[in-house]
């Protein structure tokens, strides 16, 4: 199976990487750094040979800032290791930019392509100690080349769903050969633990998800939106999935009806739909903006859509009123839901539709505390938002300091699992 997998992805690398440099063009990657995943000669290799270098592969934003507590402890305890991390999207890159800008020992670079020659290539130049991957990242030549080359193998934060659990199942044999790569699993929930187990995993835990313990980059909104803000009843509607724009703009025509001066922020979960979400709200005559980074707000704006990365924190931090995507759509049931941590710690009410698989046992943690709330429709989600509106929400830090000392206990039984390696 191994050897087909190979085949394949070495008959599909030309077509792929012809694929990503299209992307580029349509600024769907870095115009320049897309290279990094497709060209091994391109790696321009940035490390101190008398450290330890520490590798974290983690694909996205939420895993990035899953790890960076990770690293900033690391960076407490241990004064001779450096720092690769790798992930794939435009927007971790982005995020993860602010962080090197802080610290001296972090490289970032894009993940390369899962095929052999690159896999070798990138190895053999950064001869990481120890490699972390994080979540669901499962790339079979890596995994078997790291073993080949005996570095230890963590995955981190391990997510394995019901619906990817039962693909690996087709292939059972196969996935036992992979698993069996990780010399350690830590799984991110109760279920991921089970569904490992049944692949053999050598050494398999459940400390809790990683994501509790997650950064959140200070951001503020500037004074003048600020005060532009001020004169409206703001919630924000965030991680919003295609499919999801019309319950939230007929949530805020609901509210309309009662309160005049509402402003409904849009965080689309990909920013290349705000044009289509700004369409949508002129067709339903609402005042509408598409608002770039350091844009100033409209005076007259109803619906503020935007259209940058790594910005939520800003509008969490503003706006207490916060309804999370991915979770009305029926057809999403066994892949709904988005991460509600950031928003939690901030002190969001947050709202949420029925279909939250993903991170369940988060929200099922977070709605004991009266932080979350499910709504089935657009008409459930106006009546609350207007009874928060006619009621100030009050930020309860103890709930607060219950999801942060969570966090740091995970944090910290983390560091031990990883110290055992770095010995």
């Amino acid at each position: 199976m191994l050897q087909v997998y190979k085949y394949l992805t070495y008959l599909l690398f030309p077509v792929v990487a012809v694929l990503i440099y299209f992307r580029s063009i349509f600024n769907k990657e870095d115009k320049i750094r897309f290279k990094e995943k497709i060209f091994s000669s391109h790696f321009k290799i940035n490390k101190n040979n008398n450290k330890k270098l520490i590798w974290f592969h983690a694909a996205s934003i939420g895993e990035c800032l899953s790890i960076l507590p990770l690293i900033d402890e690391l960076n407490s305890n241990y004064k001779d290791i450096d720092f690769l991390i790798t992930t794939i999207t435009l927007s971790s890159a982005s995020l993860l930019e602010r962080k090197i800008n802080q610290t001296q020992n972090i490289v970032h670079r894009f993940f390369p392509l899962d095929c052999e020659h690159l896999v070798e290539n990138f190895l053999n130049n950064w001869k990481p100690t120890l490699i972390c991957f994080v979540d669901s990242e499962i790339w079979p030549n890596f995994l078997f080349k790291i073993k080949e080359k005996n570095i230890p193998l963590l995955l981190l934060n391990a997510r394995l769903t019901r619906k990817s659990f039962n693909k690996w199942k087709i292939i059972s044999s196969f996935a036992n050969k992979i698993f069996e790569n990780f010399d350690l699993c830590l799984a991110a929930s109760e279920e991921s633990k089970n569904n490992l187990k049944y692949f053999q995993v050598k050494k398999l835990k459940y400390i809790g998800n990683l994501k509790y313990s997650a950064q959140s980059l200070p951001q503020e909104l500037n004074e003048t939106n600020k005060k532009i803000l001020n004169n409206y009843k703001v919630w924000c509607a965030t991680s919003i999935h295609s499919g999801e724009e019309t319950s939230v703009l007929k949530t805020h025509m609901e509210i309309k009806k009662k309160i005049n001066n509402v402003l409904t922020i849009i965080v689309p979960r990909h920013i290349n739909r705000s044009l289509f979400i700004k369409n949508l709200s002129q067709k339903l005559s609402l005042n509408v903006q598409i608002l770039n980074e350091d844009e100033l707000v409209n005076s007259n704006v109803e619906i503020l859509i935007i259209n940058s990365f790594g910005s939520l924190s800003k509008y969490f931090n503003y706006c207490k009123n916060i309804f999370i995507g991915k979770s009305l759509l029926k057809e999403k049931k066994n892949i709904g839901g988005q991460n509600p941590i950031e928003a939690a710690k901030l002190g969001c009410k947050i709202f949420h539709g029925p279909y939250v698989y993903n991170f369940q046992e988060v929200y099922e943690l977070l709605c004991s505390y009266g932080i979350t709330e499910k709504i089935n429709n657009e008409i459930q989600l106006s009546e609350e938002l207007i009874k928060n509106f006619k009621s100030q929400i009050t930020i309860d830090q103890k709930k607060i300091d219950l999801i942060n000392n969570y966090g740091e206990k995970i944090l910290k039984e983390t560091m031990i699992e990883i110290g055992a390696y770095l010995k």
